[in-house]
């Protein structure tokens, strides 16, 4: 038997050998293919495969090359002895390897197909249904790459005559043992999909999430990331998340509260309110955010020297706070304008005269 340097020296030079046979086959070939099919065909057939053709080129090739170097340096092997074995072995390689990528290229393409029907159609929601067919699309893209690829490396190395009993074995004890020490990673995990699964919160959106809001930068099988108004970045595991509230979902509504005296007319405030809104509805500029005129309740509570009318105006996602302030400037305007007259804090405070206050503690 050989020194193990000697071993490994002969199985770099036949990586390195692969590789420059790998890349000058796979030029040709991508030469060939560009001068024979059309420049529309060419990103199909050329640019994509050509990166998994150089892969399947250098499986084929190191394993061709290793087992005539192992003998050259005394490293005697049952695989490879016989041309027409060797032969065999490398286009069963080459089939397992390319009916992987076609599982993967066809799961990629259904992906993708999926996520065009999802975005068709016009309207409001179609935002929202692309922000989820992407987020489910590449889940399950990675889901598959990563099946297919252990499963097609599993059969190669059962070819090489390498026993993978043991790899299957140490996988089970392996899972077994993250499956007792880390719960709460897989509770995160499973958490993460179904809240991707049911589209309940998703980038970009505002979020309150355990009583911390922020916007949505990030929503991770295993966390979900927020940032506050303030930049903070705040980190939540999904199996953690006990309440969720998503502000921006489909549609959101900006509430706003008015408070008059009790000697105004509230029919005369709600008429200026309705015409403020009225106006802001009509503004080129406000007009695509908002989704339905201003609602008004009326009035909403009492309280001392007050009144308070409550109404609010229904805007598209993410709108609602850029309506809600201009909202309130043009209805402080309106008032202006109208004469309407906001409660001012009063104090009552009672002088007594110093005798008095005597004679009633005597």
């Amino acid at each position: 038997m050989p020194e193990w340097p000697v071993v490994a020296l002969a199985l770099a030079v036949v990586l390195l050998s692969a590789y420059v046979i790998g890349d000058l086959v796979s030029r040709v070939l991508e030469s060939s293919l560009r001068a024979i099919l059309p420049d529309e065909q060419e990103q199909r057939f050329v640019d994509r495969p050509k990166k998994t053709l150089r892969v399947v080129i250098f499986l084929v090739t190191a394993i061709a090359l290793s087992f005539p170097a192992l003998r050259f340096v005394g490293f005697h092997t049952s695989l490879g002895s016989n041309p027409e074995d060797l032969f065999k072995l490398g286009l069963r390689i080459a089939a397992i390897v390319t009916v992987a990528y076609a599982v993967i290229r066809t799961g990629s393409a259904a992906v993708q197909r999926f996520e065009r029907e999802m975005s068709t159609g016009t309207g409001l929601d179609v935002l929202e249904r692309t922000k989820r067919a992407q987020t489910l699309g590449a889940l399950i893209h990675k889901a598959l790459t990563l099946a297919v690829t252990g499963v097609a490396g599993l059969m190669i190395l059962d070819l090489l005559e390498v026993n993978i009993m043991p790899v299957l074995t140490g996988a089970g004890i392996v899972g077994l043992a993250v499956g007792f020490g880390a719960q709460t990673l897989v509770r995160d995990v499973i958490s993460g999909f179904f809240l991707i699964l049911e589209d309940q919160v998703r980038v970009g959106d505002v979020a309150v999430v355990n009583g911390q809001g922020g916007l949505v930068e990030a929503v991770n099988l295993r966390t979900i990331v927020l940032r506050d108004e303030e930049g903070t970045v705040h980190v939540v595991p999904n199996g953690e998340v006990k309440t969720l509230s998503n502000r921006s979902k489909d549609f959101a509504f900006y509430v706003i509260s008015v408070a008059i005296p009790y000697e105004g007319d509230p029919d005369l405030v709600t008429a200026a309110m309705q015409d403020a809104g009225a106006a802001l509805q009509a503004d080129p500029m406000f007009r695509p955010h908002i989704l339905a005129p201003l609602e008004v309740y009326g009035v909403d509570d009492f309280q001392p020297g007050q009144i308070v009318l409550k109404a609010r105006i229904k805007t598209v996602p993410l709108k609602q706070w850029t309506v809600g302030r201009e909202l309130r400037k043009r209805i402080a305007a309106t008032f202006k304008e109208r004469g309407i007259e906001l409660p001012v804090p009063q104090i009552n405070v009672k002088i007594e005269r110093l005798e008095e206050m005597l004679k009633k503690d005597k």
